[in-house]
Order: structure tokens, then C-alpha cells, then sequence
């Protein structure tokens, strides 16, 4: 299997370069949850113009080449290139391989950024190569890497890409000693939160947050009205939530565990086609994840504020000597009206 490894100076051109970032643009546009990967393609001729453009939709509609190539006559890819995002599927599934459909088209060379992680639909790299056509990978790779992200994660490997999301004070309190935590941070921080809701698949948390605060679990705009866009709920661990939950009326079908096989959890949610997966738990199932090493992403919203007493954001996570804390890498650090957000990411394990 191709690897981006695998890049070199055939595909360090400006034009590919240009049409690469295009395709990117063109990505943009398909969704960015669920399941299937968003996907940009540009086909060009030997002159390098442009003949055709495409992106996927969503599970079920045609991927990004074949999306392009509908857009030509018969015959008129013959002899082109065509720019791709991700490396071309080769696997049946709601529809046909990328592969079969670039060589029947009669391309002469591909070029891609990211190789496909998935075990099934790998091997496009390799198919097109056997049939004679000039295979490039890696182009703009880390830039494609960065763009793909968390379906990146979930497919690579088998699991939802997990982000846990606390609000503290300066001190690291979440909750006041009686529990009370309403509001910690200001309209902003909240606000943000709630466009992060939207933009995940999933939003967890246990039923001890079920039992103390009755989440809606909605994600809703500034006045409060639902947005459009909303993640399945997701609740963790043994106790019984009632009938009368507030949850149970949200939008979409609440999903329960007893929470003892996180990792199981995980699996099972990335067998329903769920890539993502928004912690918005107390600190027992906020810990248990990072104990657990099964957090990909950081969200910390800070409050210029002290609130001391017992009620940490995090409680035991394994660290039991300064030898074995967990390190993070900031990865961003914004400003939301008076109270600051660090996205921050595990750094990878020394060996």
C-alpha cells in the first residue's frame, strides 16, 4: 500500500500544487460528519485546464472522482490527470471503486494527498499502478492530514475521535463545593460550545450529570432555538435516568451504556457510523477517558475566577509520580470575551 511516504519531486509543481488546494476547497463543501471522509477531486488536461471538478455528499452519493468525471462526455478524460484528495477507494460498497472508475475513464496519471487508512477501501494506489497509470501520492500530505483530522483518527484507528470539554476557573474548579456550576464561564465561551455540539456526532456524558443537572444536550444558537445540526446524546453508567430526563427530548434517539468497557463504548459508536465524540461529563467520566488514554482533544475554557473547595474539573487519572503526568500540546488559544479557551492535544508517547 502507498504510503505518504511515498511523495516525491513528480508532484511539486505549482499548477498541481494550485489544483490540490483546490480540490481541498472542493472537500470543503461535503459534510463533515458521519462516517464517510469529505473529498475533493480536479481533473486536468495535459495543458493543465481544468475539465471538471467534483466533491462527495455524504454517504450513498457518488465519490469525488466519479462526481467529476459525470461531468464529462465520454472519452474526455482520456489522456488527463486528475488531482485527489484522499488516495481513490478500491472497495464495493454503496457504490463503485474510484480505482475501476479512473482507469475505464482512461486517465494517465493520479495524484493524491492522503493515503486511505481503511483496511477495505485501500489499495486504490496499487490498482491504478497495475492498470498502467502514473500514481503520485503525498502532495500537500500534511496540509491534507490536518484537513482530514478526526476521520483521519476514527479511521485509522477503528473509534470515534474523542474531545472532552470542561469549563473552569482559574484554579481549576468546575462546580462551587454544593455542586452549583451555572454559570462558571460567559456568553462567548458558552456559545462556542454550542457550535462545537453541532459540529460533532456525538455528545457524552454520564448519568451522574444526567441526575444532577438534566442537560437538554441540545446544541441551540444565541436565543436559544435549536440549530440545525445536532448530536446524538450519548449517556454513560448504571444508575437509572428517569422517564422524565430532559434528554429524551432531544432531536435525536439517546443512546445508553453502563460504562464499563469504555473502549467498547467507542466501537460501538463507530459501528453505527459516529465519528466523533464531544465529552461533556463530570470529572468521574471525564477522568475515566483520560485515564483510559482515549482522548484525542482538549477543550478547556478558563474563567478569570477562583472558586476553590474539592469540586476539580479532573479527579484520578493515574498519575501517581510527576514522572508519569500526562503532557499536552497547546494547540490553540483564544480569547472569548473574558474568558480564554486552549485546545490542547496529548503529545505523542516518547520511546
Amino acid at each position: 500500500m502507498t504510503t505518504n511516504a511515498d511523495a516525491d519531486t513528480g508532484v511539486q509543481s505549482p499548477a498541481l500544487h494550485t489544483a490540490m488546494l483546490r480540490a481541498l476547497e472542493l472537500a470543503s463543501r461535503g459534510p463533515a460528519t458521519g462516517v464517510n471522509p469529505q473529498v475533493g477531486c480536479v481533473i486536468v488536461n495535459a495543458a493543465g485546464d481544468t475539465l471538471a471538478e467534483g466533491w462527495h455528499r455524504g454517504a450513498g452519493t457518488p465519490h469525488a472522482e466519479v462526481d467529476a468525471l459525470s461531468k464529462l462526455a465520454p472519452g474526455a478524460a482520456r489522456g488527463s490527470t486528475t488531482i485527489v484528495t484522499l488516495e481513490p477507494c478500491n472497495h464495493v460498497g454503496r457504490t463503485g471503486p474510484c480505482s475501476d472508475a479512473l482507469i475505464e475513464a482512461g486517465v494517465t496519471r493520479v495524484v493524491y494527498s492522503v493515503t486511505d487508512p481503511g483496511p477495505q477501501s485501500c489499495g486504490g494506489a496499487d490498482r491504478l499502478r497495475a492498470a498502467g497509470i502514473d500514481v503520485r501520492g503525498g502532495l500537500l500530505a500534511e496540509t491534507g492530514e490536518a484537513f482530514l483530522g478526526d476521520w483521519l483518527v476514527a479511521a485509522r484507528l477503528r473509534r470515534p475521535f474523542v474531545t472532552l470539554k470542561w469549563a473552569s476557573s482559574l484554579d481549576g474548579r468546575a462546580a462551587a463545593a454544593d455542586g452549583s456550576s451555572r454559570w462558571i464561564t460567559g456568553a462567548a465561551a458558552r456559545l462556542d460550545v454550542h457550535r462545537r455540539r453541532a459540529a460533532s456526532d456525538t455528545i457524552l456524558v454520564g448519568t451522574g450529570t444526567v441526575l444532577a443537572d438534566d442537560p437538554a444536550l441540545t446544541a441551540r444558537d444565541e436565543a436559544g432555538s435549536l440549530l440545525t445540526e445536532q448530536p446524538v446524546p450519548v449517556v454513560v453508567g448504571r444508575r437509572a435516568v428517569p422517564a422524565s430526563a430532559a434528554l429524551f427530548d432531544h432531536p435525536e434517539q439517546p443512546l445508553f451504556f453502563d460504562g464499563q468497557d469504555l473502549p467498547g463504548v467507542l466501537a460501538d459508536l463507530h459501528g453505527r457510523g459516529l465519528r466523533t465524540v464531544f465529552i461533556e461529563g463530570g470529572p468521574t467520566v471525564a477522568s475515566a477517558f483520560v485515564a483510559a488514554g482515549l482522548v484525542d482533544e482538549y477543550l478547556i475554557y478558563l474563567a478569570p475566577t477562583l472558586i476553590g473547595g474539592p469540586q476539580l474539573a479532573l479527579g484520578d487519572i493515574g498519575v501517581t509520580a510527576i514522572d508519569r503526568q500526562r503532557r499536552l500540546s497547546i494547540h490553540s488559544l483564544d480569547r472569548l470575551g473574558d474568558d480564554v479557551l486552549i485546545v490542547a492535544r496529548p503529545q505523542p508517547a516518547s520511546i
